[in-house]
């Protein structure tokens, strides 16, 4: 695998990897689909998630994640535990899809690049919409749920069409994300100051 192609995975598992950042099956499944097609080669000893019992538990799974991020107050309670499932399938999935290359580089990649940017992006999300709840009383959530929703398929669209691109978009996002995310703790400790002061 020359170094072109090596970039052009390791983007595309990046890009898959911010897409679990909005919802962590439907990259799962989009890249299971894609690598049953033969669309994208896949990392030796991950085979299994192109499976056909794979693709069906994640078709489950993803109909499942997006209906339940669709009743208020569920939402909140799944963020809880989003961020560690988004890093881990951000990890795999980019594991899965970076290969002919060395392992330590495989996994630090797959760690650093792929489940740092699902967790932050996850994070960020479940901030907006905690703030969501707390001006709307849950009910503009339904407004953040499909735009997570449409940025998780379009990601993991943008990835297998232009890696590239869905790899910048992806960290842009994690910026953008990130910043709002710290902006709003700071903002909540600032107030808390004031009012015990």
């Amino acid at each position: 695998m020359n170094t072109w192609e090596i970039i052009t995975v390791g983007c595309f598992g990046l890009g898959l990897a911010a897409s679990c950042g909005f919802r962590v099956f439907v990259p799962l499944l989009v890249g299971g689909i894609a690598a049953r097609a033969d669309m994208m080669p896949i990392t030796e000893g991950f085979e299994w998630i192109s499976s056909t019992p794979a693709i069906v538990l994640f078709s489950i799974a993803t109909v499942l994640e997006i209906s339940a991020y669709y009743l208020p107050w569920l939402d909140n309670l799944l963020d809880t535990i989003a961020v560690p499932a988004a890093t881990v399938a951000g990890i795999i999935v980019t594991a899965a899809f970076v290969h002919d290359v060395d392992p330590i580089l495989r996994w630090a990649l797959a760690a650093i690049a792929g489940g740092g940017t699902a967790g932050v992006i996850n994070a960020g999300t479940a901030t907006i919409r905690a703030t969501s709840s707390l001006f709307t009383g849950g009910l503009g959530n339904f407004v953040v749920s499909t735009l997570e929703l449409i940025a998780a398929f379009a990601l993991s669209i943008l990835a297998f069409l232009l890696p590239m691109f869905a790899a910048v978009l992806g960290v842009i996002l994690a910026i953008i994300l990130f910043r709002f995310a710290i902006g709003f703790f700071s903002r909540k400790k600032d107030v808390k100051s004031a009012v015990a002061g």
